[in-house]
């Protein structure tokens, strides 16, 4: 037999052997198809210089239940988000930019970030979420929700309803 026919049939029966294994794997459980996903609390957009509580991290944790609620993602815990802003000694989240969140995304192993502000305008609120891809940056989708009244829960709801579109 030839040298050529002899490298030719090694690598035939090596390929043949990666693909069999390949067909003999177990298929993934469909939790493990789903992607994990970080959210950042909201940031308050709104004009006005009257005092209030600080609503993003309660509109971010409806945000993350109504995620995990949907079972289509895995959601990176807050503490987690944290416990890597203080390794990194980036300080709070107010004074980290969109790139350097992606970053932590990216070692903490999210597909996605969700990033947003709210805006009371009067009695109105307005939630703008995105969903970003942390590894090239794009947005893949961007929600929008505005609503009337000063109820909070009536406000949770709207963040709800945002959150339910991804």
């Amino acid at each position: 037999m030839k040298k050529s026919s002899k490298i030719f049939w090694g690598i035939f029966f090596a390929i043949a052997i990666i693909a069999l294994g390949a067909s003999c794997a177990s298929k993934p459980d469909l939790k493990d198809r789903g992607f994990t996903v970080a959210v950042w609390d909201l940031d308050d957009l709104s004009p006005s210089s009257t005092v209030r509580p600080p609503l993003g991290e309660i509109f971010s944790s409806q945000i993350i239940e109504t995620l995990k609620k949907k079972g289509d993602y895995t959601v990176v815990e807050r503490e987690r988000l944290f416990l890597a802003l203080e390794e990194l000694r980036l300080g709070t989240t107010k004074l980290v930019d969109e790139t350097t969140r992606l970053r932590l995304g990216k070692m903490l192993g999210a597909r996605f970030m969700v990033f947003g502000g709210y805006q009371i305008i009067g009695n109105q609120i307005r939630i703008d979420l995105r969903m970003v891809e942390v590894e090239t940056g794009k947005i893949r989708k961007a929600v929008q929700k505005t609503t009337s009244g000063t109820d909070l829960s009536h406000w949770m709801d709207t963040a709800r309803k945002a959150a339910e579109e991804f």
